[in-house]
């Protein structure tokens, strides 16, 4: 019986998987690195709410966390290490943003900070709290941290391929021998 693929293609086959890599990118470089924006996500039955640090601010995306609404024109005050300050809203881009120099210097300074953010909208009133993660000036964050340390299905497959053929002919020769000696009756 004639088989289709032969031993040395398949590890010929598994080789390039290998040396590939086993990813589905082909020659396109590795990403870059980027510095991530420190972030804050937090919610209640009333509100949730995305914090993103930046250099020049702290900017909120408030909305009603039943219906996905945006919150509009809220008195929001946040608290953090001793420090308060208020966010002001800003139509245009419909978030809240705080620019109080002496707190933003307080939560770019790395390490966890924790905040609680006080949100009241006509008659309803909640208290959101969490942490932000600040890293060191510099520290860069890798969005693919880990790609390419685990390998792809596909090269498994490439690596495995050959292991069967090679047992199965194994076997194959193996009882044919067994049967020629007579082992078999």
């Amino acid at each position: 019986m004639k088989h289709l693929f032969s031993l040395p293609a398949l590890l010929l086959a598994s080789a390039a998987a290998f040396a590939h890599g086993g990813d589905d990118h082909g020659s396109k470089p590795p990403p870059a690195a980027t510095t991530a924006l420190p972030r804050l996500e937090a919610h209640t039955e009333l509100f949730e709410l995305v914090a993103r640090l930046d250099v020049n601010e702290l900017s909120l995306m408030i909305d009603r966390y039943a219906s996905n609404e945006p919150l509009l024109n809220a008195s929001v005050e946040l608290e953090s290490g001793g420090r308060k300050a208020k966010a002001a809203f800003h139509a245009d881009s419909g978030s809240y943003e705080v620019d109080d120099k002496a707190f933003l210097t307080l939560l770019a300074t790395p390490g966890e900070h924790a905040l609680v953010i006080t949100v009241r909208a006509g008659a309803e009133a909640d208290l959101l709290d969490g942490v932000l993660h600040v890293t060191a000036a510099g520290e860069q964050t890798d969005v693919h941290a880990g790609h390419g340390q685990g390998r792809s299905p596909w090269l498994w497959a490439g690596l495995a391929a050959p292991l069967i053929a090679a047992a199965a002919w194994w076997r194959r020769r193996s009882l044919r021998r067994s049967v020629f000696k007579g082992g078999l009756a």
